[in-house]
């Protein structure tokens, strides 16, 4: 109870990513871009899918939705780190560090979700052209993505309570730049067997299922694709469906790495990377991913700047 009290009282301190000042100051630099790069192209994204009808389709609503999540989940952990990198007290108090991990959980759990409603709309586009738009109307798309949050949300909770459940022992150095249950869990003064067990049920579980339902979704797309006798239209096919793959690798891998591990390997400096891999450089990466590669997107690009200037130029004739 002492040390339960000692940590309500002072919450945690974070080790960082890395305690040499020259080094720090780089890593400000290099991750408040990697920030601001990421608000503007997720930015970019919702803004261009409102300002084009063309774009009002399912694909292009699951993206706009993923980029406010991107936008969400980055700064869930980002503002935080940047701070730290610049102070010599990495501190956050014991219900702060509670509120950042169940934000980091809802978010991932969300992400999760949706990845797998996205690959479902791809399903349908591919697979079930002629009954896509029956199947997949605009109350199907809003409960998929209800159902994303709500799934994220309760998942959450879960991890968030049983983790901060335990006693944590008099240490309250995190080695990492954000709260995460793998750290928390390496500060714990009793045996957390029941806690790795939550992680990998519950938290395995969800995760696995959201893949399955990715893996079924692409084995039937893939399928369907083979079968596609025009090359050009079996390239266009690929071609909708491989950045979503990108995003998919990426943030499962480094979930799955993190987080399915036994207790004696938590804590790692090595994990300090995987972690910026989930938590920073996927959502930097989603307006790169999906935008450049996709000729709608490109064209809408193109039709908003010609309606800008075009205003501008009808403005400057008015004022000449």
């Amino acid at each position: 109870m002492n040390n339960e009290t000692r940590h309500l009282k002072t919450g945690f301190y974070f080790v960082g990513i890395s305690g040499i000042p020259e080094v720090k100051i780089f890593l400000f630099i290099v991750f408040l871009c990697m920030y601001i790069i990421t608000l503007a192209g997720n930015i970019f994204i919702i803004l261009v899918y409102k300002l084009s009808p063309n774009l009002h389709k399912p694909m292009y609503f699951f993206l706009a939705n993923f980029s406010v999540l991107e936008i969400f989940y980055i700064s869930s952990t980002s503002p935080k780190m940047l701070s730290d990198l610049l102070s010599e007290c990495k501190w956050i108090s014991f219900y702060g560090c509670a509120a950042q991990l169940y934000c980091v959980l809802f978010l991932a759990g969300t992400e999760f979700y949706l990845l797998a409603a996205m690959s479902y709309d791809r399903y349908n586009a591919i697979c079930q052209p002629l009954l896509y738009t029956i199947n997949m109307n605009k109350r199907t798309c809003v409960q998929l993505i209800a159902g994303s949050w709500i799934i994220g949300a309760s998942n959450a909770l879960i991890h968030t309570m049983f983790t901060f459940s335990v006693p944590f022992c008099n240490s309250h150095k995190l080695n990492s730049f954000f709260c995460d249950v793998p750290v928390l869990l390496k500060l714990a003064c009793k045996d957390t067997w029941l806690n790795e067990l939550i992680v990998f049920i519950f938290g395995g579980g969800m995760t696995s299922g959201s893949l399955i339902l990715t893996i079924i979704s692409y084995v039937k797309i893939i399928s369907t694709i083979l079968n596609i006798s025009s090359m050009s239209r079996r390239k266009k096919a690929f071609s909708t469906c491989t950045s979503h793959l990108i995003v998919v690798t990426i943030f499962y891998g480094s979930v799955f790495f993190m987080y399915l591990r036994p207790k004696s390997s938590y804590g790692k400096d090595e994990d300090k990377l995987v972690a910026v891999m989930y938590t920073v450089i996927a959502p930097l990466l989603n307006p790169f991913i999906y935008s450049p590669r996709n000729k709608e997107v490109k064209t809408s690009v193109q039709k908003i700047f010609y309606q800008i200037l075009s205003k501008f130029g009808h403005i400057n004739e008015k004022q000449g």
